[in-house]
């Protein structure tokens, strides 16, 4: 390829994933993430929110995931996360709520409720210590371990934590292996782990991103884009830090004080009327 291309960057996701061109893509992600065998397979999806390169172009810092509907009504939200922050089992929370809740509208009934799946694709890991890249949250009762319902569910697949030396054993980790590795990957010679019509596909996305000048200056875009953030993010943490350090300052110096003021008091001055030097 001309120019190497990262498919966690947010405009290629979601043209790797969340356009119709490539929505086998997207069936078989989900069913290698999910594990769906047999009649449970994924055979078919609409997506809800397609791909639209004006959508980048518009909006640097818009936030960029996929929704798709399955057969069977259920409904799927992929999102690649780059960082981590405190509040972001949050903000997976909140997503999750706002599809779930949306199915059903005042005149509707509970019964409409479908099952909701969100995957998040995380560049650094959210749980470090469980050695673990892919966890799959729902909703249970932890002493008695029963399940309340199967219409949660939140997978978090932890690249760093995968480790793309080992031998590939499900499609699954091939996703993962692609997600690590495609950026190095020559296109006309794939290792043979890559040389699946899936992932050759996906290659050819991000080929066309690399080849094709308005795309590669779309992916650009959305890289320095991501650098102001990061670059803007740093300064306001280093501001908060010196306000922080200033408000612990202060607050020592009250303490003292409030000590000092109580001493005198002991020792029996009039603390009200104390000279002001």
């Amino acid at each position: 390829m001309k120019h190497k291309i990262n498919p966690i960057v947010d405009c290629v996701f979601k043209a790797l994933l969340g356009s119709e061109k490539n929505k086998n893509l997207l069936i078989h992600f989900l069913n290698a993430v999910t594990g769906l065998e047999g009649e449970d397979t994924i055979t078919d999806v609409v997506i809800m929110n397609p791909y639209n390169d004006r959508e980048f172009m518009t909006d640097k810092l818009s936030i960029v995931d996929i929704k798709a509907k399955c057969q069977n009504e259920f409904k799927y939200q992929v999102e690649i996360q780059l960082s981590v922050y405190p509040s972001l089992a949050s903000r997976m929370m909140h997503n999750w709520s706002s599809m779930y809740h949306s199915q059903i509208g005042k005149s509707e009934n509970y019964s409409k409720l479908k099952p909701v799946i969100s995957i998040w694709l995380l560049d650094s890991p959210l749980f470090k210590d469980v050695g673990t890249y892919h966890l799959n949250f729902g909703i249970h009762d932890t002493a008695n371990e029963i399940c309340l319902t199967d219409h949660l569910n939140i997978h978090l697949l932890q690249l760093s934590l995968f480790d793309d030396r080992q031998e590939i054993h499900n499609e699954k980790e091939r996703w993962l292996y692609f997600f690590k590795q495609a950026e190095n990957q020559d296109i006309d010679n794939l290792p043979e782990k890559m040389k699946t019509k899936e992932m050759i596909q996906a290659m050819e996305t991000l080929q066309d991103f690399s080849e094709n000048q308005k795309n590669y200056m779309l992916y650009q875009s959305r890289i320095n884009a991501q650098l102001e953030y990061n670059t803007w993010k740093a300064m306001i943490a280093e501001k908060e830090q010196e306000v922080n350090e200033k408000e612990q300052e202060l607050q020592k110096a009250l303490k003292a004080k409030e000590f000092y003021l109580n001493l005198l008091k002991e020792k029996g001055f009039d603390i009200d009327n104390l000279p002001l030097e």
